[in-house]
């Protein structure tokens, strides 16, 4: 901007400012968050709502077609029906883009009341919790797309509290999640949602997939491309924490942890097959039925061949709870699987901003 227009624009601006403090209640700014929310409601009322027609004709170029009013963080605006076609603005949308991505944003993280008195906090509009969650039902969250063929993913699941009638118990479902470096996908009891996806991606020679001991967690990673394949992994730190609920001689977990460390099942289960211990008992059963995903993980992670733990998914299971565990949340089981959409696609955006 050139020093001439400056000079103008302060000229108006200062004309604008005098006419706007003159309209405003001295009550109300008296300290300088008053002033800034003042300001904004003032700005929100008379100008911005000017502002924005002016900017939607230049840059839109007509001004055909039925009008229709729609709100926005510069205010109640009007547009045509041709400028919403040129502005990539949808039919039969209350709200603009940017409010309407506001809205998704801050209800990823919290409960749809909340959202609603953040959002009307953060951009001086309101819209109200009840429109917060239509707005979630009503999009179409896309999955992620991995730009190069997937050489590992783990798998998790977690639990989410069900509505259930009045009087009658609470009850906790699973749903479960695959994380990968594109991005995360989970679903609520449809397995076929994530093994599909799986399946859409381009796949490396060898896909390396990790999970703790849960049988739901490995029922999904047999479906996923073809055993030869697939490079199964227990992950190491679920296998130390089942290891250390054996108890007894710490000498004795010590050497089981070395020889797992090499891989060396055999020699493991010679440290408590002897034990009448029900723990001991409960360990060897575990390491006979995950011995195919036991491998050698000091070699593993020495030429770095692959991940040995899943924490990445079990990090992205906790970021998912953050949303559904919210104290006191039920959640009619018709609205999970837009709920789980709808916080892995804030999930993946994050990721995808950091990269």
């Amino acid at each position: 901007m050139t020093p001439e227009k400056a000079a103008r624009l302060k000229t108006h601006l200062d004309a604008i400012a005098q006419l706007l403090y003159d309209e405003s209640d001295p009550a109300a700014m008296q300290t300088l968050e008053g002033i800034e929310m003042t300001v904004r409601e003032q700005i929100q009322a008379h100008v911005s709502p000017e502002l924005g027609p002016f900017f939607i004709r230049q840059v839109s170029g007509t001004t055909a077609g039925r009008e229709r009013r729609l709100k926005s963080t510069l205010g109640q605006l009007t547009l045509t029906r041709r400028q919403a076609e040129r502005l990539a603005v949808p039919a039969h949308r209350q709200f603009s883009p940017h409010l309407e991505n506001c809205c998704l944003r801050v209800s990823a993280n919290v409960s749809y009341e909340r959202a609603a008195q953040d959002v009307a906090y953060l951009t001086g509009i309101r819209v109200p919790a009840k429109t917060q969650q239509r707005l979630v039902h009503h999009q179409s969250f896309p999955q992620p797309s991995a730009p190069e063929a997937l050489r590992e993913l783990s798998v998790d699941g977690g639990k989410v509290r069900i509505r259930t009638p009045l009087g009658e118990p609470c009850q906790w479902k699973d749903y479960k999640a695959i994380a990968t470096v594109a991005g995360t996908v989970a679903a609520y009891r449809d397995n076929a949602v994530l093994i599909d996806w799986t399946h859409q991606q381009p796949l490396a020679t060898t896909l390396t997939c990790l999970g703790d001991g849960h049988d739901g967690i490995w029922n999904i990673v047999e479906q996923i491309s073809t055993p030869e394949q697939r490079r199964e992994i227990l992950d190491w730190y679920h296998l130390m924490e089942n290891l250390h609920k054996v108890g007894g001689s710490l000498k004795r977990l010590h050497q089981a942890e070395h020889r797992l460390w090499q891989g060396q099942v055999d020699e493991t289960l010679a440290l408590f097959e002897s034990l009448d211990k029900k723990q001991a008992q409960t360990f060897c059963r575990y390491l006979r039925k995950h011995r195919h995903r036991i491998v050698n993980y000091d070699y593993y992670q020495q030429e770095q061949i692959c991940s040995i733990g899943s924490g990445a998914v079990e990090s992205t299971i906790k970021q998912i709870s953050r949303r559904v565990k919210i104290s006191g949340a039920q959640w009619k089981e018709e609205n999970l699987p837009q709920v789980l959409a709808h916080r892995c696609a804030y999930l993946n955006e994050l990721i995808g901003v950091q990269r």
